[in-house]
């Protein structure tokens, strides 16, 4: 791909529709080796996937495998990410570099060496380098950054003043769920994040929190509201102990402040929904301080207030209807009310919401959302519409 032939039918596949790949495939082998243009197509289909986590700019000039595309972290993350350690780091003199371990195709070696970091990017498989120095030279980062093709457990972190590792968590049988049976085991990857100043070890959101060591600060990390990862700070400047919810684009950061569970209390006028990360964090009991709200039920992470305040953590939706759990119910009150776009959420409910909808059948000019949760125990519909007024970001 690195060749001119290579770069040529690249350039020409951009923008290609997969659906047409043995067409392609048929007219491009006139003129190419048959090697190549399968080489070439399954690129341009990897680029075009790639967008969605890299932008359609570095997408069409990176270069992927298909296991490293689904391990590497979003742009948006990992320049999160970069932020913190050159912060951090900064201060290191000629030592701000980072050694990122289990470096995949580079995309957080790639924001890094955009925050002006130097990076020693380490990963056992030749491939898999390969493709990390193509794409630091493909976006003109080369020249700070040095590739390692070892096993991390080889490699020392001296001279270096951040590290960072991200354990494979997937084999070609799928995921893996034991963290001694990641790669490289996650206690050996906490081990070596800790000699970093900083350093972090890329974990999975659902991560339990008994798990996360006591010298560590966990920040979950959501993107336009899904929640994408969670990461164990050491070091630097973070916070040991702290559990941290951010949220992007925005940025915004909470941070625990140890406070007991919320009160239960009655439906108000307004429901919150909290970012899945202030939830992954254990952050709810912040979010209801902040909106002097309660919770809908001890259970269920839901927020409920009398009156409207502007949050970045949370969603606010106006309440109009607090019922009993029931279908006729519900579909009595959609037709009468002339909804045709309904939305449904739930929390603490076993009910389908795509069979829920085919069955209440919506049908009008009007638009809601029913919440299916509990309510004090019971099963209950919150029928609500966003709230307006004051901006929620």
């Amino acid at each position: 791909m690195l060749t001119a032939e290579g770069q040529e039918l690249l350039e020409g596949l951009r923008g290609h529709d997969p659906v047409d790949d043995l067409a392609a495939a048929t007219r491009l082998r006139r003129t190419h080796d048959a090697p190549l243009v399968a080489a070439a197509l399954s690129q341009a289909r990897l680029r075009q996937r790639a967008v969605a986590k890299f932008g359609a700019v570095d997408a069409h000039r990176m270069y992927f495998t298909p296991h490293g595309l689904e391990q590497s972290t979003r742009a948006s993350v990992a320049a999160h990410r970069a932020a913190r350690f050159a912060a951090d780091a900064g201060s290191a003199g000629e030592r701000a570099g980072v050694t990122d371990l289990c470096c995949g195709v580079g995309g957080d070696a790639i924001a890094m060496l955009r925050a002006g970091l130097a990076v020693t990017a380490v990963d056992r498989d030749p491939l898999t380098c390969a493709v990390v120095r193509a794409n630091a030279a493909a976006l003109g980062l080369a020249d700070r950054l040095e590739v390692v093709c070892a096993d991390v457990r080889d490699v020392g972190t001296a001279g270096r003043a951040g590290v960072f590792v991200d354990p494979a968590r997937r084999t070609a049988r799928g995921r893996v769920f034991d963290p001694e049976a990641y790669s490289p085991p996650l206690s050996w990857a906490l081990e070596a994040a800790a000699s970093g100043s900083p350093g972090a070890v890329k974990v999975a959101p659902g991560i339990p929190h008994e798990a996360v060591p006591e010298g560590a600060e966990a920040e979950w990390i959501s993107d336009g509201g899904d929640v994408k990862e969670a990461v164990l700070w050491f070091g630097g400047g973070v916070r040991p102990g702290a559990r941290r919810a951010t949220l992007l684009p925005s940025g915004a950061s909470l941070v625990g402040r140890g406070l007991p569970d919320p009160q239960v209390r009655p439906v108000g006028r307004y429901l919150y929904e909290p970012d899945g990360a202030v939830i992954r964090a254990h952050l709810v009991a912040e979010v209801a301080q902040e909106l002097d709200g309660g919770l809908v039920d001890p259970t269920i992470a839901y927020v409920t207030a009398d009156g409207l305040r502007a949050t970045p953590y949370a969603t606010a939706y106006e309440v109009t209807d607090v019922l009993p759990f029931g279908l006729k119910r519900l579909k009595a009150l959609v037709r009468e009310r002339e909804i045709g776009v309904l939305t449904v959420k739930k929390r603490g409910s076993a009910v389908d919401p795509d069979d829920l909808r085919r069955r209440v059948r919506p049908k009008g000019p009007h638009s809601a959302t029913v919440f299916l949760t509990r309510v004090c125990g019971a099963p209950s519909m919150l029928l609500a519409h966003p709230a307006r007024g004051r901006s929620q970001t």
